[in-house]
């Protein structure tokens, strides 16, 4: 049955696929908008580790509906079964059909899992984006004693921390890496991370692969390399996602070198009318071009501003992605954006860093305050920003914005050093000693002292 035909299909409800959605409705308000999904819910994916303490209800990061019938977006709940491009058409269900003039694929990624045996017995679980799989996560982990995490980014020690908070009895988080938090910053901060996960009670093993996970009707040990045994009756994997592009296949259109879907910077696939952003698109890096497999909900939410802006004509180019994010780990918050120094180095930067610490208020008396570290990194050849890296209170999630848009402007050392600031005793640090300042400043001494020694 033909439902209707839209000026703008946009697949998928999430990060990419809403703000694709909300931008064509903007940008062309002249023309129809509809949004498919199959899901009769849309959670808010980066509360989706908070449910298990912090947030007692999945009903609490549902986004309502009323944020498309506020933008005159029409919604239809039912999954994409096949998109004809020949006739400009979408398959709904396997036998409904709504036509488009331009389309936009935004269907996300789903949980990578490790392949190794044991990885589908019971009680071994994913970070899913789907309610009833949360639900029963949710449900396990109230009878569970032992859990293992597997992986230490991110999302695994948010998870961890939050089950922590939930009662948990023993949690152990196995990552393969030398480091948690080792893809996003340098070994002085994620050591850090790691003292606060087990300060709190949460064991940490690193540098060891899984290699089984055991039992009997259930998940009952993990089985590590060299032969260690972790008692587990409820294992989550957190190592990373993988693009959803079984449509874009089926379709014809070309995939990239990470196995999403091969976009340009308009973000259009080769088709003309076709656009793809959000997680299952491909991605390179901000920093060369290489191609890059970060996924995260903001850099999904700016590439679907640029699909919108553009399907009617180019309006806004996708620079690539810097990597901008944070989280909070056992009451300390952790932010970066761009390049560490070990990966500026490993990209091939010659580079120069400049480290501050001190008080996030003035005076120290101050109510609220928090002790705040910066690390800066910049190319030593034209002083060029390359990445930032925070740990401290609240404070350090806006200030990583503003680094990512130095970074994203390709600031210099001099730029940062003499950057106009807003302080008040209350809400910052001194503006003697304003952190980020500080850091550049440290970085120029290092440069010079670079210098002096050639």
């Amino acid at each position: 049955m033909f439902l209707h035909h839209s000026d703008v299909l946009v697949i998928g409800g999430s990060s990419a696929g809403l703000s694709a959605a909300i931008t064509a409705k903007r940008q062309h308000p002249n023309k129809s908008v509809t949004l498919l999904r199959k899901e009769k819910e849309t959670l808010v994916s980066c509360g989706i580790p908070y449910v298990f303490g912090t947030i007692s209800s999945l009903g609490e990061i549902v986004i309502p509906n009323s944020l498309l019938e506020n933008n005159k977006i029409k919604l239809v709940v039912g999954e994409a079964t096949k998109i004809d491009v020949e006739n400009f058409m979408v398959e709904v269900d396997g036998h409904d059909q709504i036509g488009y003039d331009r389309l936009v694929i935004a269907t996300g990624s789903r949980p990578a899992m490790l392949p190794v045996p044991g990885f589908d017995r019971s009680g071994v679980f994913t970070i899913s984006k789907e309610m009833s799989v949360l639900l029963e996560l949710k449900q396990k982990l109230r009878n569970s004693r032992d859990l293992v995490v597997i992986g230490g980014g991110f999302i695994g020690a948010e998870v961890a921390d939050e089950c922590r908070k939930a009662g948990v009895k023993r949690i152990t988080i196995v990552e393969d890496q030398s480091h948690c938090l080792g893809q996003w910053f340098d070994d002085e901060f994620a050591l850090n991370a790691e003292a606060i996960l087990e300060k709190s009670g949460v064991a940490v093993k690193t540098g060891v692969s899984v290699t089984e996970m055991s039992g009997d009707a259930g998940v009952k040990e993990v089985i590590l390399e060299g032969g260690d045994v972790v008692p587990a009756d409820a294992v989550i994997m957190c190592v990373g996602s993988v693009a959803n592009t079984d449509l874009a296949k089926k379709a014809g259109l070309a995939l990239g070198p990470t196995g999403a879907i091969s976009v340009n910077r308009y973000m259009r696939t080769a088709n003309e009318r076709i656009f793809a952003c959000g997680d299952c698109a491909e991605k390179v890096s901000f920093f060369g071009g290489r191609p890059s497999a970060i996924k995260l909900a903001s850099i999904s939410c700016s590439e679907g501003r640029i699909a919108g802006a553009n399907l009617f004509g180019v309006r806004r180019e996708n620079i690539g992605t810097i990597g901008a994010l944070g989280t909070t780990i056992g009451g300390t918050s952790f932010a970066c954006a761009g390049l560490t120094e070990q990966a500026a180095i490993a990209t091939g930067y010659d580079c120069v860093t400049g480290v501050a610490q001190g008080p996030n208020r003035h005076p120290a008396c101050m109510p609220g305050m928090e002790m705040l570290k910066v690390k800066l990194v910049f190319e030593k050849r034209n002083g060029v920003i390359l990445g930032s890296q925070f740990m401290g209170g609240s404070s350090v999630g806006e200030m990583v914005n503003m680094m990512s848009a130095c970074i994203q402007k390709k600031m210099t050392i001099d730029d940062i050093a003499v950057f106009q600031i807003g302080t008040h005793p209350c809400l910052t640090s001194s503006p003697l000693t304003y952190q980020t300042v500080d850091a550049a400043e440290m970085a120029l001494l290092n440069a010079l002292s670079s210098k002096e020694k050639e």
